[in-house]
């Protein structure tokens, strides 16, 4: 494995399709950490994260398969790409079977313990996408959480669920652009719309 060590992505991808197998062990170690750290960030309210890790090592093998460096991207962007794309579809797959509705993951929005000055401080704006958080740290109450992602969710249009969901994951605007094929613009522009509509809801008490 030292060899392999020494080696850059795209060397390791020339020789494994130069019949060295054990480069896939390889990868597959490399990468699992960036694997574990996004089924981390997508927590499935309900679900497995071993299911997800699962899913990012599916991605991450056909990064393997697919890669192209004509294309002009590092391997390691590409990994990533496709271990969001995979565990994006699975999670599509499970909305369809009604298994596990899609904005039922993470807690996104609440408000916190009254402040001295009477005041509620929105996690809104304390919650970032990707941190090195426990998922328990994320989720801020079953109860208060499911009723308040239920009706976000009616308010938000399909597109503004799936950019949130990516968002959650840590994807960056052009990632999420690249998936859901649109304009890192009109992923910015959902993201604001969704976090005024957010907003809104808490300062109505819904």
């Amino acid at each position: 494995m030292r060899k392999y060590d020494r080696m850059t992505d795209e060397q390791l991808i020339d020789e494994l399709r130069s019949g060295d197998q054990g480069v896939m062990d390889h990868i597959m170690d490399k990468y699992k950490t960036m694997v574990r750290k996004k089924a981390r960030a997508m927590f499935l309210f309900g679900g497995e994260n071993e299911d997800l890790i699962q899913e990012g090592m599916i991605g991450l093998i056909k990064a393997v398969r697919d890669y192209d460096p004509e294309q002009g991207n590092s391997f390691s962007s590409f990994a990533e790409l496709c271990v969001s794309r995979q565990m994006y579809s699975a999670i599509e797959a499970s909305k369809r079977k009604k298994h596990l509705p899609l904005n039922h993951y993470i807690s996104l929005y609440e408000e916190s313990e009254n402040h001295h000055d009477g005041n509620k401080m929105q996690l809104i704006d304390t919650i970032e996408p990707e941190q090195e958080n426990d998922p328990e740290a994320l989720y801020f109450g079953k109860e208060y959480t499911e009723a308040f992602v239920e009706q976000l969710k009616e308010m938000l249009s399909p597109f503004e669920n799936h950019v949130l969901y990516l968002h959650l994951m840590g994807t960056d605007y052009k990632k999420i652009a690249e998936i859901l094929e649109k304009s890192p613009k009109s992923v910015d522009n959902a993201i604001q719309r969704i976090r005024g509509k957010a907003e809104k809801m808490l300062r109505r008490g819904d």
